[in-house]
């Protein structure tokens, strides 16, 4: 199971808000790139994919497909706030090293 901070779901409500049309809810899929092998994906979802595992978080509907949910299974995904920038954080436990950017993985 993945799971999403309250921060995190507060500020995509507040994007997904924003919208016109208002989408479903969220993707968050594990796409191949990067310097390490993986990147994390979200995007606004106006229809599942019939395989997809469904998530509901405070009314925010999050939708993973079977092949990164071998990635994302334990991930915890929160919004940060920081000096250096703004952004979403994952800390996936199944993640054996990442990059010096830090935006992608190995698992």
């Amino acid at each position: 199971m993945i799971t999403l901070t309250p921060t995190a779901v507060s500020k995509v409500k507040e994007i997904l808000d924003m919208q016109d049309p208002k989408p479903a809810g969220l993707r968050i899929a594990v796409v191949g790139g990067g310097c390490s092998g993986f990147t994390y994906s979200m995007a606004f979802e106006n229809n599942p994919g019939l395989l997809d595992k469904t998530y509901d978080f405070e009314g925010l509907k999050v939708f993973i497909d079977q092949a990164s949910m071998l990635y994302l299974d334990g991930a915890s995904v929160d919004y940060v706030e920081t000096l250096e920038g703004s952004g979403f954080k994952f800390d996936n436990p199944n993640v054996r090293s990442t990059c010096g950017c830090g935006s992608s993985f190995q698992a």
